[in-house]
């Protein structure tokens, strides 16, 4: 993995004549995993696609400058809210289809490895039809790891899964990528909560930056400060007092 760098991001989008978000200004923070929260259609999404280069459908006026002023192509990896798994591939060839596609050194057994820690292990041979949503949203995020980019973005990476199993694979990600500059969407805000270095609410008032827990993520699910950060999070999202 290359050196992680920071990301600013700035300006209005729309789509169709809709306006998704203006005058928004982020910064996401070198090797930190900062946590985008926000009701549907404020276009938390729609960054994701700008940052990723994406966003051909989308109608963009600002910037998005990397730190070290050079272009972002080639350092991203992308996990959509849609597992897109190739359905006549099997899991471990799903897994190492970026290294294929690039035709770099295809490193079976590290891919084999972590599908063992995603709990795939009796799944590696299998096609994605044979597979749960949750086996299947594993497998997308087992691709997007094995990428090792120094920018990461996810969307809702862990919503179909148990809630045992979510909080494992948080756990999982966040070993995997340390030191990644990682921009996660979520509707949870237990998860932002638990995960974020940074965490941001996109609503249709503007971006809004939070404070997260004095804790370090990633921190247990029964942290005092976390549940305190969880509660005010969805306060803020209810429309409630903060």
């Amino acid at each position: 993995m290359s050196k992680a760098i920071g990301i600013s991001i700035a300006g209005s989008a729309s789509i169709g004549g809709k306006t998704l978000f203006q005058g928004l200004d982020m910064y996401l923070a070198p090797q930190k995993w900062s946590c985008l929260l926000g009701p549907s259609g404020v276009g938390k999404t729609t960054l994701l696609y700008l940052l990723a280069g994406l966003a051909g459908h989308v109608d963009f006026n600002g910037k998005v400058h990397a730190d070290d002023a050079k272009p972002l192509a080639g350092r991203i990896a992308y996990m959509a809210q849609t597992d897109l798994l190739m359905p006549w591939l099997s899991v471990l060839d799903n897994t190492l289809i970026g290294q294929r596609l690039r035709r770099d050194k295809i490193n079976k057994d590290k891919a084999k490895s972590l599908l063992g820690k995603l709990g795939l292990q009796e799944h590696v041979n299998k096609f994605p039809s044979a597979l749960s949503g949750g086996q299947r949203q594993r497998v997308a995020l087992a691709r997007t790891l094995m990428e090792e980019r120094s920018i990461v973005l996810l969307d809702e990476p862990f919503s179909a899964l148990d809630a045992r199993t979510r909080a494992e694979m948080q756990e999982l990600a966040a070993e995997w990528l340390d030191g990644a500059t990682v921009l996660h969407v979520t509707h949870d805000p237990a998860e932002a909560a638990r995960l974020g270095q940074q965490i941001f609410l996109l609503q249709e008032a503007g971006l809004k930056q939070m404070e997260p827990p004095e804790t370090p993520a990633i921190r247990p699910v029964d942290d005092p400060a976390t549940l305190n950060c969880q509660g005010r999070l969805l306060r803020i999202l209810r429309g409630e007092a903060a």
